[in-house]
């Protein structure tokens, strides 16, 4: 099985295949000979379905650069690495059928992704970015019984979200929780604290670290200026990755987010959903003035 997996990717080296079909292969690991020397430059569509994966490996992007389809459907995986932003050509990605609790927020970063899959997964929140791109059309996140919050970047995609928002007991996770009325979403684990209509003054942490990203930016225009000597690194880090952008305008947030619930049931898609999830739209804000401002269907 090993020898013929290998001639296979080295077949697919050699002739530059575009395509290449690894279904079916009771994998465990990622196949080192994917990632071998200079990779498959010329792979534009791996399918790797039915496997038995875990994770995907941090040099995905540096060994398969041009790749436009990605299929992991039914495998293991519980951790999608953070280098999977670096996927700057990638248009679909099929993670369904995994054991997802955590999407990072990277993929909420790739520009060029058009069809995102995470159905029958373990997710809780997704990140509030998801959907801030154009280009990302199709968003299928079914049967995530536990997801209760859609970012609100994605009201105006194809979304599907049956069998999300099933009751869960608050005490049993450790995340922060967010209700409105019999609502109650989870939030990111990157949120650090929750604002109201009644919080008019930011955290001086959150403060202090918008007036740097906005400093910085504006002077230094790239924050790969800097260095580990110039701030803290655990600083430096959050600057490099916000935990997303005010979905009324834009603002980077760093701790703190003011959010608002939309539930699907009371906006015009309600009828394409006919009551199979229970899921709401959660508008990220960074302020009282956009929390109170923020209008979903405008």
């Amino acid at each position: 099985m090993a020898s013929e997996l290998c001639k296979t990717i080295s077949v697919a080296r050699l002739e530059k295949h575009k395509n290449l079909f690894l279904n079916y292969r009771n994998l465990h690991h990622f196949p080192l000979e994917l990632l071998k020397d200079e990779g498959l430059q010329y792979l534009e569509r791996l399918y790797m379905k039915r496997n038995s994966l875990t994770t995907l490996p941090e040099n995905l992007a540096q060994k398969l650069p041009n790749l436009v389809e990605l299929y992991l459907h039914s495998n293991n995986i519980v951790v999608v690495p953070e280098a999977i932003g670096s996927l700057v050509k990638l248009q679909c990605l099929d993670l369904s059928d995994n054991a997802l609790e955590i999407v990072c927020p990277e993929i909420g970063r790739l520009r060029a992704l058009r069809h995102l899959r995470l159905a029958n997964n373990q997710l809780q929140f997704l990140p509030p970015d998801l959907g801030r791109s154009r280009e990302l059309q199709y968003v299928y996140v079914d049967n995530n019984i536990h997801l209760k919050g859609l970012p609100s970047y994605l009201y105006n995609k194809v979304i599907g979200c049956s069998g999300c928002g099933a009751p869960i007991q608050v005490s049993e996770v450790k995340l922060l929780s967010f209700s409105s009325g019999q609502l109650t979403v989870f939030l990111p684990a990157e949120v650090k604290a929750i604002g109201t209509e009644n919080d008019h003054v930011l955290p001086l942490q959150e403060l202090a670290m918008r007036c740097l990203y906005h400093t910085y930016h504006s002077f230094l225009k790239d924050l790969n200026f800097l260095s580990p000597i110039s701030l803290p690194r655990s600083l430096l880090e959050l600057l490099h990755c916000p935990l997303g952008h005010c979905h009324r305008c834009s603002e980077p947030m760093f701790t703190i987010v003011y959010p608002k619930l939309f539930p699907l049931r009371e906006t015009p898609m309600a009828g394409l959903h006919q009551g199979r999830t229970a899921v709401s739209f959660v508008a990220y804000c960074c302020s009282t003035q956009c929390l109170q401002t923020f209008d979903l269907l405008s």
